[in-house]
């Protein structure tokens, strides 16, 4: 299982996304990310959730998000991305 960091903002977006998709490699069909550490983020977390979903389809794999933290599925809401947020 890959996990996300306890600090997700703008600058950390494309470190953890470089991180998350070097760890792709060694997951299964159904990739699962941890979003249970997350304490700190913006809307950047969302825009790594969802290259990231991109990077796993284009690789045959599919998403899915467990411990998303409430506030960031409300920002999923609020911008109508919260069907491309797969949650386990």
């Amino acid at each position: 299982m890959l996990s996300l960091p306890q600090e997700l903002t703008h600058a950390a977006a494309n470190a953890c996304l470089e991180q998350l998709t070097r760890g792709l490699a060694s997951e299964a069909e159904k990739v699962v990310v941890d979003a249970q550490p997350l304490q700190r983020f913006d809307s950047s977390a969302l825009a790594v959730l969802l290259e990231f979903r991109r990077v796993c389809a284009r690789q045959g794999k599919s998403l899915l998000v467990q411990g998303l933290p409430a506030h960031l599925l409300d920002l999923a809401s609020l911008y109508g991305v919260e069907d491309l947020v797969p949650r386990a």
